[in-house]
């Protein structure tokens, strides 16, 4: 039973270990959010469990607008199914160069680092499911590719246990 409880609590340390977005510094195009999610975007996602079975593919459209330092993203999400979804978060520069981000269905404060062309937050989402309200948690990434394209990857979670990922793919005309 021991060997049991040590195994699991390596895999449960490992499963929390991630690349550290400083490692991008140098990577270009350098990423501003602040330019980048800035006017009209649209994004094209998915969906994934654990398995790597596509449950849901999803169309956001975005607006992003900025007052110095804090900006607002408006996301319209289309899902595969037709229904339809909206979150708009309030993104704010830090003193000390981190990002916190804000959105009615989030709780709490996302915490975000920028570095090069990687941005890196987490944060914990109130997500539905079956009439009910889970809290999960999201470790996302996103790397801008190009002027126009920004790829992201964020993995969901529940209590250490790997749900299922999301991956999108940003275009700013």
């Amino acid at each position: 039973m021991n060997k049991l409880l040590i195994l699991l609590l390596c895999f449960t340390l490992a499963s929390c270990a991630s690349p550290d977005v400083e490692q991008y510094t140098q990577q270009t195009p350098k990423l501003s959010l602040q330019d980048y999610l800035n006017g009209d975007l649209e994004a094209w996602g998915m969906f994934q469990d654990r398995s790597g079975d596509v449950i849901k593919r999803f169309h956001v459209k975005m607006t992003g607008t900025w007052k110095g330092d804090t900006g607002t993203l408006d996301e319209r999400f289309t899902y595969s199914d037709g229904s339809t979804e909206r979150r708009v978060w309030t993104l704010t520069l830090q003193p000390d160069g981190s990002w916190q981000g804000t959105a009615d269905d989030v709780e709490g404060t996302a915490i975000g680092m920028l570095a090069g062309n990687a941005f890196h937050w987490r944060y914990t989402l109130r997500l539905p499911v079956d009439g009910r309200t889970w809290l999960v948690d999201l470790d996302d990434r996103m790397y801008l590719i190009d002027e126009n394209v920004m790829l992201n990857r964020a993995v969901m979670s529940k209590w250490g246990i790997n749900l299922g990922s999301i991956t999108l793919s940003f275009y700013k005309p």
